[in-house]
């Protein structure tokens, strides 16, 4: 199995950098800058087998060329995202497979539009990089795409496997439980989390990655089928929300908002 490895980058990014143990390479996934990158591989060793890219922010893919021009590998990245991004010469979109040699892993791609039209999400065992599609306790802004549109993309992502880790592309943990906590009070799993995650976080830890069964638990953007998260989006709305797409709009214009 590829163990994630989260490398702090810009203000509050993650570059992820998968690597599995007794091999010689790794995978590098949204490398906004160069220097985190350059580093790690200097202290941990690894040759960079593949990079694999989410979406076009300059945030995510920033580093990303002059990361070939010292470690050159294969570029994989949304295929209809391709001119924005440069230098991807893997096109790839949902429903299709890319696998690594080099590290034994095979990846699905999936579509998860709404935080950008082309974003994707890549899945192998165990692993989601979720880009800026899904965080620990929150999901993305919807810059791009439609609140329907998004809310499909998560219900995706939700039915992934119970210990699917999710490798989110920012630290915004303790933010989104603040908001979390908003929505829902009295759900006990949420304050568990802030406990834990204020923990790691003084001692400098990262927050991420989460896990599906637990975003099932405590994250608002995959709870619009839950009364309370229902009832609470439709009091701040000002009007009874009925389909998921409905309580999801209304809990990221809240979100967004606060």
């Amino acid at each position: 199995m590829l163990e994630p490895n989260a490398i702090p980058a810009l203000s509050d990014n993650y570059i992820w950098v998968l690597s599995q143990r007794e091999r010689d390479a790794v995978i590098v996934v949204d490398p906004g800058e160069a220097a985190p990158v350059h580093d790690y591989l200097a202290t941990h060793g690894g040759q960079v087998a593949a990079y694999l890219i989410t979406h076009h922010h300059g945030d995510h893919v920033g580093g990303l060329a002059a990361m070939l021009e010292t470690h050159p590998a294969p570029v994989y990245g949304p295929a209809s995202e391709a001119d924005r991004i440069g230098h991807i010469d893997h096109p790839v979109a949902g429903g299709d497979t890319v696998t690594i040699d080099a590290l034994g892993a095979t990846f699905d791609v999936l579509d998860v539009p709404g935080h950008t039209l082309g974003h994707i999400a890549f899945v192998t065992d165990g692993v989601l990089l979720a880009g800026d599609a899904l965080f620990r306790g929150g999901c993305g802004r919807v810059f791009e795409g439609s609140h329907a549109q998004m809310q499909a993309s998560l219900a995706r992502l939700r039915d992934l496997p119970d210990d699917t880790q999710v490798c989110g592309g920012h630290e915004y943990t303790q933010k989104n439980l603040a908001f979390a906590s908003r929505v829902e009070p009295d759900n006990t799993a949420i304050t568990e989390v802030i406990a834990a995650v204020d923990a790691a976080r003084r001692e400098g830890r990262p927050s991420l990655p989460g896990r599906i069964a637990e975003e099932r638990r405590i994250n608002p953007f995959l709870r619009w089928d839950d009364a309370t998260v229902r009832a609470s989006a439709s009091a701040h709305a000002g009007r009874d929300l009925n389909t998921p797409a409905e309580i999801f709009g209304a809990l990221r214009d809240w979100k967004d908002a606060s």
